[in-house]
Parts: C-alpha cells; structure tokens; sequence
C-alpha cells in the first residue's frame, strides 16, 4: 500500500494563471486536468475520479457555480470544490459555501496558499487500492504494512481495540492477503453473543442425539473454517469453561463434537479479537493466563477513532460514495462545518457510529448538502471550562477567539483574505487579534 496525492481538476480560462498553477503542481507532485472551457471539464469529471475541483466562476461557456450544480444534480460522487473568485463574486462564493462547496479563493492570491488549502483537505488524500485498505492515518498505515507479514505464518493472532473500531475489518484483510484468490472460508462467531451451551455446540459441532432437537449430524465453525480462518470476537466474554475447551482444540489442533467421542483434526488460522484488557482479567482470575499467551503471539492494537482523526473525514467520504452508489437519488455533500463537527466529535461507538451517522443524514436529508444538524441528533457543545468561562461575556469572547483563529488557519494566515471570509475590514482584523492576543506561533499549539 502506498500513499499518492490526489488527481486535481483545474477549470481556469485564464492561460496566464491556468500555466502557473499547472507548473507548479506538476513541481508539488499533483496529478491534474486543465481545463479552459466548462463542457470538457464537465465530460471529464462524470467519467474520471478526481480528488478536488479547482475552478474559476467565470469561465467562456458556463459559470463554475452551474458545473457545481449540474454535477450535483447527476448523483455522482462529487469531489470537493474550490472556487477562484474576483472581488464581485464574492457573495456568490460565499452561497456557494452553503451549498456545499469546500472553500473558495480570492484573486489575486498566493500559490502557496491554495497549496495549503489542499494539504488540508483530508478528502484529498487518496491511497493506492483503497478499498483494501484501512484507513490514512499513521497508526492504520502501519497495520496495513503489518498484515502481509503476518500473512505468510499460521501464528495465532489478537486484535484489540473499543467496540466499532474495525477489528474484523482487519481479520478479514489479513484472511484475504493470507489465502490470495484461494476459496477458502472465512468464518467468525461472537463469543459474547452465545450462551455457554449454544457456543460449545456452534464451535465444536454435534453428534445425532446429542441432546433434545439435536436430529442430524452438524459441523461445527472449527470444521467450517478447515483450511481457512476462524475469527472468535470478543473472546473475552467467554466463560471459564469454554475458555478450558478452546485452549485444548488450540493446542491439540483438533476438536471433538458435543455428544462425540471421536477426535477431529482441524487446520485453521485462528484470529481473535476482544475490547476487552485481557491482561487486567488474568490478574483477576477472569481469564486463564495460558489461553492469554497462546492466543496473544501476535497482537494488533487498533487505536479508538478519535486517536486518528485524520481517518474521519476519509472514512466518511468512503460512507457517503457507497451510499450514493447504492441509491439512485441525490448526490450528497459535506460543508466545510460539517467536517469540523464530524472531526471534533469524540465518536464514542468508533467507525460503526460514524458509518450509521452518515447513513442517517444521508436519508434524512431532504437537501444535497449534509449540514451538522441532520448528522448529529444534538450538536456538538464546544468544551469550555464552566468556571473559567462563568460569565456569558468571557463565553462569547471564547468562542470568537476560537473562530478567528480556525479562520485565519483556514486560509493560510493571510490576512486580507481572513478579514473577507469573516466579513469585517484587515484593520478591524488586527484590532480583534491584538485584543484577544492571538498570534501565529499559536497555529500548532
């Protein structure tokens, strides 16, 4: 797996500008189209991926804003838009915003801060075969250069992490890159879903009258993963009889059937995984320290969703486009607040909320655009220390703080173009920044 930057889409009549930003992507490492008219662009982007537009909204034939509205009006996956902008357009960049377009820029302005509009936006990074792969942020990158390792060898492996973070997601990764094209099975059982007899019975099987309702032979999920995997989900919730079973078919490489006598040989890679602090339960008592270190040769720690936070945005896209490539209805877009809300939201249920969250707003809303209220039930509060901030005047000043600042991060700490997005003079800018003592060396803190 490899990480690559995105392909750009650059729709700029203007040949002057139109060269210097192609010359200065092709030095960056950027991948891109130029267009100079909007119908080959138009043609283009219905039929090739790209990672971001960056289009004028003046152009020959048609305005930037109705390339953005015929585009979402095909249902397509839409890329984000960037928008160049004179000074007279600049109410109509802003309508734009609130239709969903991901940031505009005024002329003239600086390469560099166009650039780093780009390094920004999280949409825009793109791996290579990314439907195998797990995700953009250095912690899932790193399992990902893991598991063809761990591939090659049959060595038991756990999976560890809070519930929703994707541990099957990677038992089955490492299951595909271990078989290559082979058919071979794939089969997972969550351990906390059963009670002691009913696991027993679907992991080891049973023998013709086993016990009452038992009226034929059945193979059990160790059989049924013979020359494949067998994943056991949350193998902490087992109980310590079960715990005493399965450490004996682990080490034996054999089961035998509930009511059978005859001992079965199986081959499996065997992957388990837990939310649980397996450690922490041996020193209780509530898991046995053998079956611990027999089936934690290899562990794999998935960090909780909020710890990589670079994956959230990307993750979502990924939701959003399987989402419209399964319902022919609108196509459906993130506001740039959108994205903070989703960034800054803790994700307690990890990726399975982020992926149900995305899946409800899609359905519910009535617009192409996904604001921060349809995604969320309530919003967000910004946290603020209710002593600290006690008063409603020390509050607002908080919270104006915080914007001006995400602002002037936003668009590269220039200041001129920060004072337009925000809608007051540079001077009334400098004035607010001196007041609430906000300089760059903040910008990382």
């Amino acid at each position: 797996m490899t990480t690559k930057k995105c392909k750009i889409c650059l729709i700029e009549d203007d040949e002057i500008m139109g060269e210097a930003l192609s010359t200065r992507f092709e030095l960056e490492g950027y991948r891109f189209d130029w267009f100079q008219t909007a119908k080959p662009a138009l043609i283009s982007l219905k039929h090739k991926k790209y990672g971001v537009v960056i289009s004028d909204i003046r152009l020959p034939d048609k305005s930037g804003e109705e390339i953005f509205n015929e585009l979402i009006n095909t249902g397509i996956n839409l890329p984000p838009f960037i928008f160049i902008t004179g000074h007279g357009t600049i109410n109509q960049a802003v309508r734009l915003l609130k239709e969903g377009a991901y940031d505009y820029l005024i002329k003239p302005f600086e390469v560099r801060t166009l650039l780093n509009k780009l390094r920004n936006l999280k949409a825009c990074q793109q791996i290579e075969n990314s439907n195998d792969s797990l995700g953009v942020s250095v912690a899932m990158q790193t399992i990902d250069e893991m598991l063809p390792k761990l591939a090659g060898s049959s060595t038991t492996i756990l999976i560890t992490g809070e519930s929703g973070v994707g541990k099957e997601r990677v038992a089955i990764r490492l299951h595909q890159l271990a078989t290559g094209d082979a058919d071979q099975p794939f089969i997972a059982v969550n351990c906390g879903a059963l009670t002691e007899s009913l696991l027993e019975a679907e992991l080891f099987g049973y023998e013709k009258g086993a016990f009452t309702g038992a009226a034929r032979i059945k193979k059990g999920l160790f059989e049924q993963a013979d020359k494949g995997t067998l994943f056991l989900d949350e193998i902490g919730d087992m109980t310590p009889a079960m715990q005493v079973k399965i450490l004996r078919a682990i080490q034996e490489r054999q089961i035998t059937r509930v009511g059978g006598e005859k001992s079965i040989p199986v081959k499996v890679r065997l992957i388990s995984a837990t939310h649980r602090d397996l450690k922490q339960m041996t020193t209780a008592g509530e898991f046995r320290e053998d079956l611990y270190y027999r089936i934690n040769i290899i562990n794999i720690k998935i960090p909780a969703l909020r710890e990589r936070k670079e994956d959230i945005l990307w993750l979502a896209h990924i939701f959003i486009s399987k989402y419209i490539s399964s319902h022919s209805g609108q196509n459906k877009v993130l506001t740039p607040q959108s994205e903070e809300s989703l960034i800054n939201y803790p994700w307690p249920g990890n990726i399975r909320e982020l992926k149900h969250c995305i899946e409800r707003a899609c359905i519910l809303s009535s617009s192409h655009v996904l604001t921060p209220d349809v995604l969320f039930d309530e919003l967000p509060v910004m946290e603020y220390d209710e002593q600290l901030y006690a008063s409603l005047n020390k509050y607002l000043v908080a919270c104006e703080h915080k914007y001006i600042l995400k602002s002037l991060r936003l668009h590269g700490w220039q200041i001129q173009e920060t004072a337009n997005f925000l809608g007051i003079s540079r001077k009334n800018l400098w004035e607010k920044m001196r007041k609430l003592d906000i300089k760059r060396d903040q910008e990382n803190s």
